[in-house]
This record gives structure tokens, sequence and C-alpha cells, in this order.
């Protein structure tokens, strides 16, 4: 099971930290279009576009910008020669409902032809109710929907520590599954797989991973990714 991965000590308390951290229509639509959310350059009409939307973890918290597991899937995607472009829409610290509240400004500002949503683990790390996650993971994914016409939806499943205990466990850790069944999504089953609770892949504070974690962390979300890029 993906959870065995977890040093249970080490990666509570890193998590904690982490949890404290922080065409004519289209072509109106992309004139709009401003800098990356993290201010970089303008979005290429020409390209079709990958969304990350998430936390640190898509942020590329404590690591250098190209370090970033997006940056990395930018690299990947340039040296097959694919006609994407990524935007990492992270911001540190967010929860589902930051995120829910700050998604309308990004969907004005991108035209978004695959969505990867990366939410909820601040939640999770808060105990904050699981039912409450779920919905406004839904909602995202409807105002997604609504919003971006033809657009491609991956979501990227996340677990809590033991510490949390097993009753929150059993609320939390199934609804990313749930969620992609219903909506049909894609679904990367844990973003962290092979990467969390791993000192030697991860900064000083046990669950940002490192240079080294963001390239496998790479590797799980190209596993669904890629197909979808490459047909």
């Amino acid at each position: 099971m993906l959870i065995n991965n977890f040093k249970p000590l080490v990666l509570a308390a890193g998590l904690l930290f982490f949890a404290a951290c922080g065409e004519t229509a289209r072509e109106e639509k992309t004139e709009k279009k401003s800098s990356n959310v993290n201010a970089e350059a303008k979005q290429d009409e020409d390209k079709k576009v990958i969304l990350f939307f998430g936390n640190s973890l898509t942020a590329g918290y404590g690591v250098e910008t190209e370090e970033s597991f997006p940056a990395l899937i930018q690299q990947r995607i340039d040296s097959l020669g694919l006609n994407y472009e990524v935007v990492n829409a992270g911001v540190s610290g967010e929860t589902t409902a930051t995120g829910l509240n700050r998604l309308g400004w990004v969907l004005e500002n991108y035209e978004v032809d695959i969505f990867v949503l990366e939410l909820g683990a601040n939640d999770g790390l808060r105990g904050l109710p699981p039912e409450q996650t779920k919905k406004n993971l839904l909602e995202i994914i409807e105002k997604v929907r609504a919003s971006e016409v033809g657009v491609e939806v991956i979501l990227a499943g996340m677990m809590v520590p033991p510490s949390m205990g097993p009753e929150y466990m059993a609320a939390y850790n199934p609804i990313f599954k749930e969620i992609a069944v219903q909506k049909d999504t894609e679904l990367i089953p844990f973003l962290l797989e092979g990467v969390g609770g791993i000192d030697s892949l991860n900064q000083d504070d046990g669950i940002h991973p490192n240079p080294a974690g963001n390239l496998i962390v790479r590797k799980n979300v190209w596993d669904i990714l890629g197909p979808m890029v490459t047909e």
C-alpha cells in the first residue's frame, strides 16, 4: 500500500511544517492572459496549456524555479517537441477553500487545456472535515469544466500520515479516488509516491521534495499526463 512508504514520525513533523508554510472567443480570452501566475512569461496562444493548480508542492517551495516538478514537466515536453506550455499556479499554504476562492482569477487569465488539481494536503494536516475537502474539490472541477470547453482534468491524490489517527485516515484518504470516479477525471494515486518519508529525497523540513525528489514526482505525474499529451 502507498501509505507504507511513510516514515510516520518524520513525515508527520514535516507535514505539520507544510501546513503552516506556506480562437474568436478564444482569441478574446487569450488577449487577457497576462503573466504566469508565478509572474513569468505570457501565455503563448499558439500552444496548448497545462495548468498546475496547487499548493507549495506545486509552487516548488525551497527549490529553484526550474527544479519544481511543473518546470521539470515543461522540460520533458520541450525535449519531446510537444506543443504545450506549462503554467505553475501553485501557492504555498493553499487549502481547497482558498484555492476555490482563487480559481476565478486563474481561469480569467488562462485558456486551459489540461488542468492538474493538486490540493487537499493542507486540509488534511489541519484536520479539516474530509467531506468539506471533497465538496471543495468537486466544486473546483465543476467550475473548471464550466469555464474551459473540452478541458481535461487530472486530480493528484494525497494521503495523511498515521499520526492523524485511523478514523481520520479512513475518512480522508479515499476521497481522491471517489472524486476521480464521480467526476471521471484522471487520477495520480499518490503524488508523493516513492518520495514521502524518504530523507534523501526531501528538504530538511521532511516533506517538501528536494531536486532529486521532484524528479520522482515528475515521473508520478508523467505516468498519467504523458499519454495524454503524446497521443
